[in-house]
């Protein structure tokens, strides 16, 4: 039922020799939504998704995914999920319809019951024009649905997309991004690992950011965003000098002029000369900034006031560097 928990990780621990990937994770997934774990790499995301998909033991800590222990009842956890990682497994030599169909006889399903289910599938990943082509002539973005559609062939209640629109164009993303919207819609808990952050924010329901084991922050999109910066002035400087004048006094100024966040700190970009400044977004606060940064009006070439993003969010809260994990099986 929508609503009702179809995730739940309490302490979740697993090392490797000396190498701790994750340190009491907690996590909770309602049915109908979707869930989005973001972080750097060696944050943890992968390990994450391997435990609550039964591929690797936890150290410590339970888990229960759709109702069943993952550790008891591992056959139980993958008849009810799906899982799609970063590079899409289907057989380039058989057609779409041939992998949904093989997809179907593994799953249990009867030569008729298995045709309906890839028919239905087809049809609902907008495959059904490309069903009697051998996958290795789809493109990429066709490959990543087909891969997708291979993965619900029996229904799963909790769907685990690892990074799966790595790779893709625009223009595939977007298609995916209605799928999964559509996964959620139609009941299920779809787990999304990503490191494209406009995808989080344009997908998820929640959104947990993890860092060297641990998740950091958890809310939604824009619960984060506020926690980090409501706003923030990017100003651009003249020149390199006029830049480290700007940033030499960014530090000291931001918190007198920001609102309250968990970073209140200057955003640095010295490429591209730009330094971004948390503000309340207010024109007095804007003003007093201005004023403040470059009081003779020589630094600043221009600036902009702009919403916070999920990359404030990011940048905020995660470390320059993190543990490596373990490599993908």
């Amino acid at each position: 039922m929508p609503g009702t928990t179809a995730i739940e990780a309490v302490g979740l621990r697993k090392s490797y020799g000396d190498l701790r990937v994750l340190d009491g994770i907690d996590l909770r997934v309602p049915r109908g939504t979707v869930f989005s774990l973001l972080g750097p790499n060696g944050a943890g995301k992968t390990t994450t998704v391997r435990v609550l998909a039964t591929l690797t033991p936890p150290d410590g800590g339970r888990a229960r995914v759709a109702g069943h222990d993952v550790v008891a009842e591992r056959a139980r956890v993958r008849r009810a999920i799906s899982l799609t990682g970063q590079y899409a497994a289907v057989d380039d030599l058989q057609t779409g319809a041939e992998n949904l169909r093989m997809m179907g006889r593994l799953s249990g399903l009867s030569r008729r019951d298995a045709r309906r289910r890839a028919t239905a599938l087809l049809e609902r990943f907008d495959l059904a024009h490309a069903a009697d082509r051998p996958a290795g002539t789809y493109s990429g973005g066709m490959r990543r649905r087909l891969d997708l559609a291979a993965g619900l062939v029996g229904e799963p209640e909790v769907v685990f997309l690892d990074e799966p629109t790595t790779g893709l164009d625009p223009r595939s993303r977007q298609e995916l991004w209605r799928v999964v919207r559509d996964l959620a819609e139609g009941g299920a808990a779809v787990f999304l690992t990503t490191q494209y952050l406009e995808e989080a924010d344009r997908l998820a329901d929640r959104v947990a950011v993890m860092d060297g084991g641990r998740v950091v922050a958890e809310g939604t999109a824009e619960s984060l965003k506020s926690r980090v910066a409501g706003h923030r002035l990017d100003v651009v400087a003249t020149d390199a000098a006029a830049y480290e004048r700007l940033a030499a006094k960014a530090g000291t100024l931001t918190r007198a002029h920001a609102a309250p966040t968990a970073d209140p700190g200057p955003r640095r970009s010295p490429e591209s000369l730009t330094l971004g400044v948390p503000t309340d977004g207010g024109a007095p606060s804007v003003r007093a900034l201005l004023d403040a940064l470059d009081p003779d009006g020589t630094d600043v070439a221009r600036f902009a006031v702009r919403t916070a993003t999920l990359d404030d969010v990011f940048l905020a809260l995660t470390g320059a560097t993190t543990a490596k994990e373990p490599a993908r099986a």
